[in-house]
C-alpha cells in the first residue's frame, strides 16, 4: 500500500510509492509541552518507582501527563501502576496508551507482549525502532508532560531517547546516597553533557529510614550523597526520598504510592519534587 495514498508524483509515474513516509515523531512532540527523561547510573536505586510517582504526581496536580517506559528488557512501570496483564490496542492508525484511574497515560513494552513473562531478545537497532514508534506512533494526544523512564546506564535506550527528543526539558537523575551509586550517576552526568542533554536535577532516593514505632531516623545507606553530587557539579538538587516499607508494598500491589498514601511523609516529599519540576518548565 502506498504511504501517500497514490497521490505523489512517484506513484503516478511508477505505480508504487518511493517517497519516504513522513516521520511521525515531530508532529507528536509538537503536542507535548514538556519532556523529562529519568535516568540512573546503576540499577536498584528505585528509578522506575520515582518515575511512576513523579508522573502520577503531575497528574494529581491537574496536568495532562504521560509515562513512557523504555526499559525494554525490564519493564516494571505497568506493575507499579496496576496495569500488569493488560495489553495496549490500536485504533487502526496508532497504538492507544493505557490510562490509570487518575488519567495518567502509559506505554511500555510490557503492554505489547503476548505473555508477560516473554523475554525481549532485541539488539540495538530494533530497540531504537520500537522506541521511535512508542513516541511517534502512539496516540499520546496533547500532554503537559511526558516522563520517560529509561533503563540504568548509558546504553542504547537512553541514547535513542536523547537523539529522538533533542529538545527535551532535561534529565532527572536518580541515585541512592552511598558512594557506589553516586559514582555511577557521575557517568550519567557526563553522558548528558556529551550529548547536550540538560540536567533538570538530582533525586536522592532511599535517604534514611524513620522507624514507624519510635520515630528514630537511621541513615541505612548513609545520607547526603546525592545532594553532595549536585553541589559538586553545580546541578539542582530536587530532594530526598526516605525509605518506607509502604513504597515497595504499594508497587507490588499496583497501587501508586502518592495516590494511596497522600498524607505520608514520603508522598509529601515526592510532591515537593513534583512542584520543583513544575517550576522548571
Amino acid at each position: 500500500m502506498a504511504d501517500c495514498n497514490g497521490n505523489c508524483s512517484s506513484c503516478a509515474s511508477k505505480g508504487s510509492c518511493s517517497e519516504p513516509k513522513a516521520d511521525p515523531v515531530k508532529p507528536t512532540l509538537e503536542k507535548i509541552r514538556h519532556v523529562l527523561v529519568v535516568l540512573s547510573g546503576k540499577g536498584g536505586v528505585g528509578k522506575s518507582t520515582v518515575a511512576a510517582n513523579l508522573a502520577l504526581g503531575l497528574t494529581l496536580r491537574g496536568f495532562k501527563a504521560g509515562l513512557l517506559d523504555v526499559d525494554v528488557h525490564g519493564p516494571s512501570i505497568p506493575k507499579i501502576l496496576g496495569l500488569q496483564g493488560q495489553r495496549a490496542m490500536g485504533d487502526g492508525e496508532k497504538l492507544l496508551p493505557l490510562e490509570t484511574p487518575e488519567g495518567l497515560k502509559v506505554m511500555s513494552t510490557a503492554l505489547i507482549l503476548e505473555k508477560e513473562d516473554d523475554p525481549i531478545v532485541w539488539r540495538g537497532p530494533l530497540k531504537a525502532g520500537v522506541i521511535k514508534q512508542f513516541i511517534g506512533e502512539v496516540a499520546w494526544g496533547e500532554l503537559n508532560y511526558l516522563i520517560v523512564d529509561c533503563p540504568p546506564g548509558t546504553g542504547d535506550e537512553p541514547l535513542s531517547i536523547c537523539q529522538l527528543i533533542p529538545n527535551a526539558d532535561g534529565a532527572v537523575l536518580v541515585t541512592t546516597p552511598q558512594q557506589v551509586a553516586t559514582l555511577d550517576v557521575s557517568k550519567s552526568i557526563t553522558f548528558c553533557n556529551q550529548i547536550g542533554m540538560r540536567i533538570a536535577g538530582i533525586v536522592e532516593n532511599m535517604s534514611g529510614f524513620t522507624c514507624p514505632h519510635c520515630g528514630e531516623w537511621t541513615p541505612i545507606f548513609k545520607s547526603g550523597g546525592g545532594e553532595a553530587l549536585a553541589k559538586q557539579y553545580g546541578l539542582p538538587f530536587l530532594g530526598k526520598l526516605p525509605i518506607a516499607t509502604e513504597v515497595g508494598e504499594s508497587g507490588d500491589a499496583g497501587q501508586p504510592f502518592v495516590a494511596k498514601y497522600p498524607e505520608s511523609p514520603v508522598a509529601k516529599a515526592f510532591m515537593q519534587i513534583v512542584d520543583q519540576i513544575i517550576t522548571i518548565g
